[in-house]
Order: structure tokens, then sequence, then C-alpha cells
């Protein structure tokens, strides 16, 4: 009965079927009576720091003026707020989180919403605060590389001002173009290249952040060191914007490299990927920056759904390919270690076919078969997609054990509850991403997939969310993920940080009920 329930809850809105309220799909889930609920008095208040043009309030929360700002990039999460407040200066942020702490209304910080785990849609009516319109780039050191920005400045447009500078951003992401440096920092989005370049903890100098009193921590530094005292930049990195809302970052940002290099390789197992890799490694060592995986199942999704008309670069059909990247100083030096390392590959068997870019449309091209697998399986129809860690050998296992499981009871194919399930990701570091398309909107079956791959996941010591976040989407998993001396230490941060809970409600640290 619930599921028919839901299925019949969901309303298109703009010729777009809707998901469910994420407060009913989530029953579990009750909104705190600690929280106010919205009055005039209190629009009033925002009118009178804000420009018209920066408040969207409208009491119909699935109005096309607000529902953008209510449901997530892949149509799994929405809630129902009626006001989105859109800042242009911190100084504005902290007048509005003041207010919004001494009137115990709840937030929620919103960037680019390409966040895949539901961290930046509201659960119930919480305050949306959009920080798109803080999109400044503050200043820009060419000897040192660093680099302050507001927190809205798009990751794309952040490396476009970068290039003719010689440095380019230390983060790549499928979303570049949309998201923004305030969500990437407080999800500590990893992307492409962090085997070259790293994670955000390392690479972000300084934060400006506003905290749920108002308060502002100004602390833009551009130093690499700097040891006196606590880091406190680190606790809101990754932390969702439960602990406050990020309005600048500075960042340490690498030299573009000279020479860029792309190939693709077709190979028939994933113990081929595995030796491709340690192959990499010995061969193309310190310019080796990127070596992603998929299966040939996500080649069929991208086809069909975004690259109809355009051949794939392989010929044949394999089980996996690989696309690898380096970047380096000098051409020549490059081009004949990936020679060397290709041609290793195909003496010993290891691969099957591969090709090389020529040219930058080329690299763009055979990057797109990789970067479009997300967007390709959300056009497909409801998208589940999963973020795990876990020791490179396993990566894939966890992908064959799940068409067995599902596969054995029926459930995955054409017409069933899940239409297909791929796999996908960073072998560089750890990462797979798992997806499949759900038969409409099927809350059992989101459910059950969640279920078996966090516990498949922490069954074999990985990790829930390797880098999109706990969100909503995993936070009833907290309590098995985690310790419970890692959690009272959690809650214990919060609780000082933010007495009164208003800072993204519901997300990442479970209810102590749960």
């Amino acid at each position: 009965m619930l599921q028919k329930r839901l299925i019949h809850s969901s309303r298109p809105i703009l010729n777009k079927l809707l998901t469910p309220l994420t407060h009913i799909k989530h029953a579990d889930m009750k909104r705190n009576p600690a929280y106010s609920k919205i009055s005039n008095k209190d629009i009033d208040y925002f009118k009178s720091i804000l420009a018209p043009n920066n408040i969207i309030y409208d009491t119909d929360h699935e109005s096309p003026n607000i529902v953008r700002y209510n449901t997530d990039w892949f149509n799994l999460y929405r809630g129902s707020s009626s006001l989105c407040l859109f800042p242009t200066s911190t100084d504005q942020v902290s007048k509005i989180l003041s207010y919004c702490h001494q009137h115990r209304l709840a937030v929620v910080p919103q960037g680019g919403n390409t966040g895949v785990s539901g961290g930046a849609i509201p659960v119930f009516d919480e305050i949306i605060v959009n920080t798109s319109k803080l999109n400044k780039i503050r200043h820009f050191d060419p000897v040192s590389g660093a680099v302050a920005v507001d927190a809205g400045v798009v990751l794309e447009v952040l490396d476009q001002f970068l290039e003719p500078q010689g440095y380019t951003v230390p983060l790549d992401l499928g979303a570049k173009g949309s998201c923004q440096l305030g969500g990437n920092v407080s999800t500590n989005a990893g992307g492409l290249r962090l085997m070259r370049f790293g994670s955000l903890h390392g690479n972000v100098l300084g934060l400006e952040v506003v905290l749920p009193n108002g308060a502002v921590l100004e602390n833009m530094s551009t130093l690499r060191k700097d040891n006196t005292g606590y880091d406190l930049k680190q606790l809101f990195i990754g932390a969702e914007g439960t602990l406050g809302l990020v309005t600048g970052a500075s960042l340490l940002t690498p030299r573009r490299p000279k020479a860029v290099n792309v190939a693709m390789v077709a190979l028939d197992s994933f113990e081929a990927v595995q030796k491709a890799f340690v192959m990499a490694k010995e061969d193309l060592s310190e310019i080796l920056s990127a070596f992603e995986f998929w299966d040939y199942d996500s080649v069929g999704v991208v086809k069909s759904q975004m690259m109809q008309d355009t051949n794939f670069p392989i010929e044949g059909k394999h089980a996996f390919y690989v696309l690898l990247e380096t970047q380096g100083s000098k051409q020549e030096h490059d081009q004949e270690k990936l020679d060397g390392y290709l041609a290793r590959l195909l003496e010993t068997k290891v691969a099957h076919d591969g090709v090389v870019a020529q040219d930058a449309k080329q690299t763009n091209f055979l990057w797109s078969w990789r970067e479009k697998i997300p967007e390709s399986i959300s056009k497909s129809g409801t998208a589940m997609t999963y973020d795990i860690a876990m020791e490179v050998p396993l990566l894939y296992k966890m992908v064959e054990d799940a068409k067995e499981y599902f596969g054995s009871q029926g459930l995955l194919g054409d017409g069933k509850r899940y239409s297909n399930l791929l796999g996908f990701g960073h072998v560089g570091d750890g990462n797979l991403h798992i997806m499949a398309n759900l038969n409409g909107f099927d809350d059992h079956g989101q459910k059950v997939m969640d279920e078996f791959v966090y516990s498949w996941a922490m069954k074999h010591s990985g990790s829930i969310t390797a880098e999109h976040g706990v969100g909503v989407s995993k936070v009833n998993y907290m309590n098995r993920a985690k310790s419970t001396v890692q959690l009272e230490l959690m809650r214990t941060i919060k609780n000082a940080l933010d007495p009164h809970g208003i800072m993204n409600p519901y997300k990442v640290i479970p209810d102590t009920n749960q």
C-alpha cells in the first residue's frame, strides 16, 4: 500500500514527474517541533536586507518558481520550502543566520544543487539559502597560485579564469559547469583527478564561514604553513553545511600542464583493469593524473541517451574500458612514456585495443564517454547513484554480486524493478560509482538497493560514501558506519557550534532515537 501511495503522490510539474516528498519517502523522519514556521514577520525582515529579486517566496512549494530549489538534480529528493534567499555578501548571510538562530528557523545551504545525496535539499520547510549570487573571484597570486573566491563561484568559471594565468583548479568533476566552490568544499568533493592533486582537505588554504549564530569566522588564509592552534577550517570541509555556511574559500592551485595526453583502452576483465593500473603506476608514475574505468553496460546507456549518432571510439564489445590521462611539462617525454606503456599493455595482452587522442577535440571526445555516464542514466529514468570506497580489487565485485543477487530474484532487466545496473569509477583512489535505473518512484526498491550496497560496503571494510557526502540518503546508516565514540564526538562538535540545530537538520548525524 505504501508503494502505491507514493507513486500516486508524484505530480508532473513542467512536464516532469516529481519524486515524492522526502519526508513521505522517509516516513521515520519527523519535523522537529522546536523549529519555527515562516511568518509574514520573517518575510518582512528578509525583505529589509535583500533586494526583491533575491527572494523567492511561494507558499505553493511545487510552483515553477521554487520547485527547482526544492528538488535535487537526480529527482530523488524533494522538500517543501516556501522560501529561497539569494544573499550577495557575507554580511547578508550573517544577518540571515543571526535572525534564523534567534527565531529558531531551520536553514539549508545550497550551491549549484548538483549533489546526489539530498544534502542541499530541504527535508521539510527549511529556508533555502542559495549562494549562487556570491560569485566573485576575490584575489589571485600568480607566484604561489593561491586564489580566493566567493562560495558561489562555479568550478568551471574559476578554471577558465586561471587558464590564461597558467594555472588550473585541483579538482575536476562532471558537474563542473554547474557546481560551486562552496558546495565542493562542504562535501569535500573528490572528482576525476584526486589521485594526482589530492583532496580538498589538502588544497583548501583558508575558509570564510558564517556560523549558525551569525558570527563570521574569517580565516581566508593563503599560507601553506600555519601551526598556530587548531586547524579550524578542516571542521567545515565535508561537514555538508551542518556546522556553518561557507561564504569564501582560498585554494592552492597547481600549474596548468603544458602537455596532456589521453588514451582509452579495452580490457576483458576487471583483473586486467587492475594489472593495467599497476603497470601505469610503474611506467607513467609522476605524470599519471587520472585512471578511470567503466563497464560495457555504461557504454550502452551513454550511446542510447546522449550519443545516439556517434560511434564508440573502440570497435567490438569488451567487458571494461579504461581512460587514462597524463599531465606533464614536456610533450615528447610524456608521449614516449605513454607509447611505451600502451605497447606493453598490448604485447602482454592485458589490453586488446586502444586509441590515443591526437588533439584537444579528441581528448574531450574520449572524456565525454566517461563524464556523460551519470547524466545518461538520469535520462534513462529514475536514477539511483552510489558512491563507495573500498580496496581496488573489490571495486567491481560489488557490481557483480549486486547483479547476481537482484538477477536471481527476477528484479533486474527490461521491465523489471531495476532496468539496468552498471559500475564505473576512479581506480586511482578506490572509488566505485554504482548506478541503477528504478522503475518509477518505487520507494521500496530504492531501500532494498540501499541496504544491499551499503551493507556490502561495510561488510568489506569500505566507506558508504567516498565523495558524495552523507546528506539525507545515508544518514540512517551512520549508526552502522561509525562507532559510538565517533558519533558522540560529531554530536559534541555540532552542539557546540549549532546549539539550536538550525543548520541543515536531519542530515549527516543520525537522530539519537534511530
